[in-house]
């Protein structure tokens, strides 16, 4: 079986390619600013994307985008201001989710564009 952290990497790794295929250029993975980490920063015409990744095991009890908890919002919402103060930009900004469901024959991602409002 699959460990946590294994686990974590390859729906990451899942959700960049997905992007990618589809037009998003992937500017940052796994972006550090303290304690805090951006799982993975795109670009796609005039939006940046702070894409948090959620990924489980295909029949857990719950779904990614239940993990994506309001604190975890608000912890994502301090990364992007401190990604934004280190690379300034005057483009869009967009909250998604990449919720990744991993499977032994493969990962399933679903792209939420705009899953939560920025709390400036």
């Amino acid at each position: 079986m699959e460990g946590t952290l294994s686990a974590g990497r390859r729906g990451e790794q899942a959700a960049a390619d997905y992007l990618s295929a589809r037009g998003y250029r992937i500017l940052d993975r796994n972006w550090r600013a303290g304690r805090y980490e951006l799982d993975i920063v795109a670009r796609r015409g005039d939006t940046i994307h702070f894409v948090e990744v959620k990924s489980r095991r295909r029949g857990s009890l719950t779904t990614p985008e239940e993990a994506l908890t309001p604190a975890k919002f608000e912890a994502l919402c301090r990364a992007a201001r401190a990604w934004i103060a280190a690379h300034p930009c005057d483009l869009e900004i967009s909250f998604d989710l990449a919720a990744v469901e991993l499977a032994p024959e493969g990962c399933r991602v679903r792209h939420i564009p705009g899953a939560a409002a920025p709390r400036w």
